[in-house]
């Protein structure tokens, strides 16, 4: 399989014919391998062909149940049906262009490095890693991927959305003023029910419920209320200089959301450069109140997002970008199309950076949040802490 080249030359780059663009010809069909055929992989898989035109060629699961019924659907051969601990590195060393991520965030680290490694292009869901030494392996399989020529993509569904876009773009030119104060928040339901059964496997028990699961996920903060995290970095362009907090688990025994060792609320502070600060608070208590939000507000107005609602700038600059955004499915067949066009124009794309440095922000609060402490950015960086767990990943 012939990939795209280019040649250094005269202060500039020399593109080789269209022919030598991943395939036998330039728009040929993308061939895309998915590792991790539970809900979220059962859930975005379709895009790939439908909004993108790609061929969904192989895949790979610790579960066989799921890995067959997922086969079925997506009427792969059983030759490329790939099961067990290895399944993701023998599927991103077969014969494809590109590898799908979307397993528990525990995995992220060494799968996106194995597929960067063989090659391969890469799309991978938020967040890419459960600890700092994760973060960082992520960070340098972006680097591998940049000389490789390959795409890294993680799957931030509202930096793929018009709206947000223009709402980042007038709050940065100053439409409300110097943002002084944050409200950030992410309250909902707990995720899913207990996903275990009698007698199941206490490891496979784990990872149905990864969303839950402290090791596997990286904990509500990391895993789930990043989405609006990485907003509130997105729009003031800087991390967290420092951070305290707090949270805890309530007492789910008896109920069907019994499940994991994850903390269902959070509350830190986050103080970020030019002395902004942002309070930031997140439950999973109950359904009968969700809502994920990101207000700024300056001298001349407010910024008020929300994924999945209303964007608008109240104020001096008034404006409304929207009443309802469709910001989880269109946010994601947004970055389906321009993962397998960044392949077909053999323009790599890569946001590794701002992913790891929003994923470290949510770290950076989970540390403050656990010490129950001020931790500085710095500090941060220099923890050590790895999240182990030991699966069979064969079942």
């Amino acid at each position: 399989m012939k990939r795209r080249k280019f040649l250094a030359a005269s202060g500039g780059w020399i593109i080789l014919k269209p022919e030598t663009v991943f395939g036998t010809q330039a728009n040929s069909a993308v061939e895309v391998g998915i590792v991790g055929c539970g809900g979220r992989g059962n859930w975005i898989g379709p895009f790939f062909p439908e909004y993108a035109g790609a061929r969904i060629v192989a895949l790979a699961d610790v579960v066989r149940r799921h890995l067959e019924e997922t086969r079925v659907k997506f009427n792969v051969d059983a030759s490329r049906a790939y099961h067990g601990p290895e399944a993701y590195r023998e599927l991103a060393n077969s014969k494809l262009d590109a590898v799908v991520i979307q397993t528990p965030t525990y995995f992220h680290p060494e799968q996106v490095r194995a597929a960067i490694e063989a090659g391969k292009h890469v799309f991978v869901a938020k967040p890419v890693a459960v600890d700092v030494p994760g973060c960082k392996s992520i960070l340098e399989s972006a680097r591998l991927a940049r000389e490789k020529g390959l795409t890294l993509l993680v799957d931030f569904q509202t930096r793929a959305q018009p709206v947000f876009q223009e709402s980042v773009e007038r709050f940065r030119r100053g439409d409300i003023g110097k943002a002084e104060l944050g409200q950030v928040f992410y309250f909902a339901g707990r995720p899913a029910k207990d996903r275990s059964k009698p007698g199941m496997d206490p490891g496979l028990a784990r990872v149905l419920n990864f969303y839950m699961d402290r090791e596997l996920g990286g904990d509500i903060i990391v895993e789930q209320n990043i989405h609006v995290i990485d907003l509130a970095n997105w729009y003031l362009d800087a991390h967290p200089l420092r951070a305290i907090g707090t949270g805890g688990r309530t007492d789910w025994r008896g109920t069907d959301y019994d499940a994991g060792n994850a903390w269902d609320h959070f509350i830190v502070t986050f103080w970020y450069p030019n002395g902004v600060e942002v309070a930031f608070s997140s439950h999973q208590l109950t359904r009968s109140f969700s809502d994920l939000c990101v207000r700024l507000f300056g001298i001349k107005g407010a910024v008020d997002s929300h994924y999945g609602g209303l964007v608008r700038i109240t104020g001096d600059n008034a404006w409304l970008g929207t009443e309802k955004d469709d910001t989880f499915r269109q946010g994601a067949i947004n970055n389906v199309k321009l993962f397998v066009e960044s392949i077909r124009s053999g323009k790599p794309f890569n946001n590794a950076e701002e992913s790891v440095r929003s994923n470290l922000t949510c770290i950076l609060g989970r540390m403050a949040a656990y010490q129950e402490r001020m931790v500085t950015w710095e500090e941060m960086m220099q923890s050590e802490e790895r999240y182990e767990v030991e699966l069979a990943l064969r079942w």
